[in-house]
């Protein structure tokens, strides 16, 4: 991870330049804040970006796909690779439709995704990737069959060049356009997990997992 002192043209934030972060826990904060991110990557000349899970241990992200998918049988060659995640915390209304923008958390990974071969770290960094969408959710489930493993390929990729960028910030107006009759300010965006709900095929009786209870009860809302 680059420190600020050393921070190469790839990961540099450019735009607004005092919004780029390079501190390697701050950046790690931010990715476990979520789950989801967009994988770019050059397919026969191509370029293509696919969302998909991740999770995060240490200096690592994991992330998997079928054995057989684009992504995964391009990225397991070593292709460079390009990762980002982020989320919208705000709307930020100007009284101006230039200066209308958002609230933000994002952070770009470059580098080389390799293969887990090894069949305890493949075991181990699923259960990263589970953890990581709904912690505790691995430990309540059967676990995949030799057949489901065989059909799904993991993949590594060390944090080593990264960087975020974090807008949290109030409206930018002109002076004068607060002589204008419009609203100005922000709207906070939460994220909300709505109450769980059945599947009909379930047998009858079976309580809600302790996961999603404790889900719903301390991660309801999130921003």
């Amino acid at each position: 991870m680059a420190n600020n002192k050393n921070i190469s043209d790839k990961i540099k934030v450019r735009r607004v330049p005092k919004r780029g972060i390079y501190d390697q826990e701050q950046i790690y904060n931010l990715l476990d804040k979520d789950s989801v991110c967009t994988i770019g990557f050059v397919h026969n000349g191509i370029p293509v970006v696919i969302p998909t899970i991740y999770g995060r241990h240490e200096n690592k992200l994991y992330f998997h796909g079928a054995s057989t998918s684009r992504m995964i049988t391009n990225l397991e060659k070593g292709f460079e690779v390009c990762i980002c995640v982020h989320r919208v915390t705000g709307l930020v209304l100007a009284n101006s439709a230039f200066h209308h923008s958002m609230n933000y958390e994002s952070v770009v990974v470059f580098g080389k995704a390799k293969k887990v071969e090894d069949e305890t770290e493949k075991m181990f960094g699923l259960k990263v990737v589970s953890d990581q969408v709904l912690p505790g959710r691995w430990d309540e489930v059967r676990l995949p069959s030799a057949k489901e493993m065989k059909a799904t390929t993991l993949l590594e990729l060390p944090i080593n060049e990264a960087s975020a960028k974090v807008r949290n910030e109030n409206c930018h107006n002109d002076e004068a356009d607060y002589e204008l009759d419009i609203w100005t300010g922000i709207v906070p965006i939460d994220r909300v997990h709505r109450n769980a709900v059945n599947d009909p095929k379930m047998r009858a009786g079976i309580k809600v997992s302790p996961s999603v209870l404790n889900l719903l009860r301390h991660g309801n809302t999130s921003t």
